[in-house]
């Protein structure tokens, strides 16, 4: 019996008692949620301290989830099937690592403290501009590469299951 598998062939597999989902309708969803939460955290008040903290570690979390599952498992797929997508593939896993360097600062602060309200915005433009590229340009280019989008979704929302936020370096 051999034991030798690969990332591949280890797709994850659907959360028990979940309904299958188009993996692009998943991500479009996600956008949608995050962008929600970004709005939340503009129209709380600067005395609102722990409001902000709560409502920007739940943006972190969101963020990281989706990113992890989509540069996995969505970018993988795409990258495959579509000879045409990949340099959008490759501005996109590299506006992700920007993201997940604002989330990895903003987790490290306080609300309060110089720049943190400025980093949560400029995260949000960030993730508005990304998201736009995507379900402008890459999510057209993956439909017509005719994956397998409910597979994609369900491996995409197991993943997400497993991801968690990194733990914050604490000075020594």
């Amino acid at each position: 019996m051999s034991t030798t598998t690969t990332a591949k062939s280890k797709a994850p597999r659907a959360p028990q008692g979940s309904d299958s989902i188009d993996a692009i309708e998943l991500l479009t969803q996600d956008h949608k949620n995050v962008k929600e939460l970004f709005e939340k955290y503009e129209n709380l008040s600067d005395r609102s301290t722990a409001s902000k903290k709560k409502l920007a570690t739940q943006i972190c979390l969101e963020l990281t989830k989706h990113a992890t599952a989509e540069e996995e498992i969505f970018y993988t797929a795409v990258r495959e099937a579509s000879g045409d997508a990949e340099d959008l593939v490759d501005e996109a896993t590299v506006e992700h690592a920007s993201a997940k360097d604002l989330i990895a600062q903003i987790l490290e602060m306080e609300p309060g403290e110089d720049l943190y309200d400025a980093k949560v915005k400029v995260l949000s433009e960030y993730i508005e501009h990304h998201v736009e590229e995507e379900e402008k340009e890459m999510f057209p280019k993956a439909r017509k590469a005719k994956l397998d989008m409910a597979a994609l979704g369900a491996a995409i929302a197991a993943r997400k299951e497993e991801v968690e936020l990194p733990v914050p370096s604490l000075p020594h």
